[in-house]
């Protein structure tokens, strides 16, 4: 059996009658050919008179290349299409085999989600599990020569990211890749709308409304979309804002209007700003959601969302002095999805006399409250005032005050304070 790039050898090592090695390759004239020349070499066989091959074998010979014609329509940046080609150049191969007896070549290292992108990429996105002789094993299970594997889907099922850090198959990384890209692309496109929604609410349209008309169409196309989802898809990365949209649908009298609201206008915002249509966070897995470093808010913090260029939303605290220096036009509200429940980490000091048995009482304070440790330090102050920093893992504020309230129980704590950022 070839391998990916066609090159096809028998290699075997023999010893000598005075003990010296010698390795043999057993190839035929074609083989040959396309080892030293490469795959080109066909070209050049065919055109020097030689025997036309079936289609069949004409098929399998130029599998590789119309794998890579398909690579390089999934992948946009040139560096991921070399790198991707690279992996398939000279792997160390092993073959398994599908439950039907057909044999499959994958790279050394390949996982069961190689194995069913192999199979069709429909199995390799459905994918659930995975038997391998029969056992169940997880997916980033390594397989070896000879295995016998068999892979479980689901409709329901999608491809995460998280197999990304597995995956050894080009094929694989590639799909896993093009589908991620699609599924941020939907949510910005989604995010977009409600940005663009809420914009337009302030000056009594609706954006199903707003789309039927001629300026909205010549508005993605003065700002250099080729579709409408495109522009929409760029409002939730954060590349154009609303305002600039806006401004291409109404003329200048109505807009100057709604720069100078009247005191019945100030009272409706503040309805509209109602958590009711706020954006809803979807936990810390949502592609278009991350949190701020700067403020490290918890489930339960007071928050707003500032959209990032090229990063979708950044969730802050309301008091983050950072995001009070920020473009108004780029906040959105926010409010927080508590059905789902989430563990965030957080810092937290403790200032305490240095006594024996101090700092075991605050472990034993925190793990009663089912928090885990992540980290732990401990130094001595001159006047021998101890200060201990810790990091934990909690699901919201309450659960982190319910432990601040525990330590500062403690005989010999004087205080407990929340340490922003990371």
């Amino acid at each position: 059996m070839p391998k990916a790039n066609m090159y096809q050898s028998l290699h075997t090592t023999v010893m000598g009658p005075h003990g010296e090695r010698m390795e043999i390759q057993l190839r035929t004239e074609e083989m040959h050919r396309i080892a030293e020349e490469g795959i080109a070499a066909h070209w050049k066989y065919k055109e020097g008179g030689g025997p036309v091959a079936a289609v069949a074998q004409q098929d399998r010979r130029f599998a590789w290349l119309r794998q890579i014609l398909e690579w390089q329509k999934d992948l946009s940046d040139s560096r991921e299409f070399l790198s991707a080609v690279k992996v398939d150049l000279f792997p160390e191969e092993v073959y398994v085999f599908t439950p039907n007896g057909d044999v499959k070549e994958l790279p050394r290292g390949a996982t069961p989600v190689d194995f069913a992108y192999a199979i069709h990429s429909d199995i390799g996105h459905h994918c659930v599990g995975a038997r391998v002789n029969g056992k169940l094993v997880p997916l980033k299970t390594e397989l070896q020569n000879g295995d016998l594997v068999e892979v479980m889907t689901s409709p329901n099922q999608t491809p995460s990211k998280d197999w990304l850090k597995f995956v050894r198959t080009s094929k694989a990384r590639n799909k896993i890749r093009h589908w991620v890209k699609e599924e941020q692309r939907q949510k910005s496109i989604e995010l977009g709308r409600e940005l663009l929604e809420k914009k337009l609410r302030k000056y009594g349209l609706s954006l199903k409304k707003a789309m039927q008309t001629e300026e909205y169409d010549k508005a993605w196309q003065d700002l250099g979309f080729t579709q409408g989802d495109d522009m929409l898809a760029a409002l939730g990365y954060g590349k154009v804002s609303a305002g600039q949209v806006v401004s291409r649908l109404l003329p200048r009298e109505q807009l100057e209007a709604e720069r100078k609201p009247s005191r019945l206008g100030k009272i409706a915002e503040k309805i509209r700003r109602k958590p009711a249509s706020a954006i809803r966070l979807q936990g810390v897995d949502d592609l278009l959601v991350r949190f701020a470093k700067c403020c490290n808010p918890l489930p339960g913090d007071d928050v707003v969302g500032f959209i990032t260029r090229g990063r979708g939303i950044t969730v802050h605290t309301v008091d983050c002095s950072q995001v009070q220096e920020t473009d108004p036009e780029r906040r959105v509200s926010v409010e927080w999805d508590l059905r789902k429940k989430t563990v965030r980490t957080v810092k937290i000091r403790v200032y305490c006399e240095d006594q024996k048995g101090m700092l075991a009482g605050m472990t034993t304070a925190i793990t009663n409250h089912e928090a885990n440790i992540l980290s732990a330090t401990a130094r001595v102050e001159p006047g021998r005032q101890a200060i201990n920093t810790f990091e934990i893992a909690v699901q919201d504020l309450e659960q982190l005050n319910r432990i601040k309230q525990a330590i500062l129980n403690i005989n010999g704590v004087f205080r407990v304070e929340r340490l922003r950022g990371k």
